[in-house]
């Protein structure tokens, strides 16, 4: 069902056949992977039964290409997905399998529940806990922190949120508290920052979230960046990641050089106003970024060197103060007009 689907991922690329690589909409159905071309499209253009099928991760046939899984059919048809990280294919493939598993058992397949996995009370709104929690004056307090020769910005300990919970009455005891905390790491709203915090997230464990000094997480839409003290890195380049996440996202961006269309993750922050831009498919470094203090951005119809083909709509151009132009070319018609949106707020008020 597209109205609600148990998974949908805009960064996921897909080879059917050994055909070319192309960026699709996904939707995991109880039976069958269905893939779309945009997220608005009522129907899809192909769907993989699972029923029968096996699921190999890590795919290794592609030698250049990481994080691809394979997708056998009964029928021996093979079909290629490459998520953007690590993380996200690891839920793809659990989820996956379990579909799979659920198939050969004759039983139905549904996502498991954080609420119902760890016995969340119904009342429980973990959206407004989490702003509750980012309160600048009476939330979480974000502090830098050192640990194992790095360090730690816009970050805090499990033990701090545990107790905030008790403190302000949304717990009763540690317990209960750990459960709330594991809730809002189950669902994203916390992360986890440390190689502690990121095995107990990892572990099999009821509580994935660790009531501890030493295990640190950070807010899912912070600041929040690791320094270590060997870097060399450039004072000013860290600056540029010390600001709010206000969105992210994939879209697609034309290259200077060859004017090709390519499939990047997108990360706008204010405060310095900065839109760093990464492959999808290699770690957390980005390839780029965009000083966007007094940019210009705006939709465009048509982008010079571009080739017919190329083009989908929902272009929009952004023009630096430095007079660098950037094409852009979102899913939707939406989309692009919340990107515009959200860069021209940044780049009035950010630095």
């Amino acid at each position: 069902d597209l109205q609600n689907p148990l998974k949908i991922r805009n960064v996921m690329l897909g080879a059917i056949m050994l055909n070319s690589w192309k960026a699709v909409w996904v939707v995991l159905s109880e039976d069958g992977v269905e893939f779309y071309k945009k997220k608005t499209d009522r129907s899809p253009k192909g769907m993989i039964p699972l029923k029968g099928a096996t699921l190999i991760s890590p795919c290794q046939d592609f030698g250049k290409r990481t994080l691809v899984f394979k997708i056998t059919t009964e029928k021996k048809q093979d079909h290629f997905f490459q998520a953007s990280h690590v993380e996200e294919r690891e839920f793809w493939v659990k989820d996956i399998k379990r579909a799979i598993t659920c198939l050969q058992g004759g039983k139905r397949f549904a996502r498991k529940s954080t609420r119902r996995s760890i016995r969340l009370p119904d009342a429980v709104n973990l959206n407004e806990l989490y702003l509750l929690m980012k309160d600048q004056d009476d939330g979480v307090k974000e502090l830098k922190l050192e640990q194992e020769n790095r360090v730690f910005n816009h970050c805090f300990t499990g033990a701090t949120v545990v107790e905030w919970l008790i403190s302000k009455e949304k717990a009763r005891n540690r317990p209960e508290a750990l459960m709330l905390a594991t809730g809002l790491l189950n669902e994203g709203f916390l992360q986890p920052a440390g190689d502690l915090s990121k095995e107990g997230a990892e572990s099999a464990e009821q509580t994935s979230f660790l009531d501890e000094t030493k295990a640190l997480y950070y807010f899912a839409d912070s600041g929040f960046f690791c320094e270590g003290y060997s870097s060399d890195e450039d004072v000013l380049l860290k600056e540029e990641f010390r600001g709010n996440i206000v969105k992210q996202g994939c879209l697609l961006k034309q290259g200077h050089r060859r004017k090709n269309w390519k499939v990047r993750k997108f990360i706008l922050r204010d405060d310095p106003a900065y839109m760093h831009y990464y492959d999808p498919t290699k770690g957390d470094d980005p390839l780029g970024s965009v000083h966007l203090r007094g940019a210009v951005v705006t939709a465009v119809e048509f982008v010079p060197d571009a080739k017919k083909y190329d083009i989908d709509g929902n272009l929009f151009e952004i023009i630096t103060s430095d007079e660098i132009h950037y094409f852009l070319q979102a899913a939707t018609a939406e989309e692009r007009k919340e990107w515009i949106k959200a860069i021209q707020a940044v780049s009035k008020s950010g630095k």
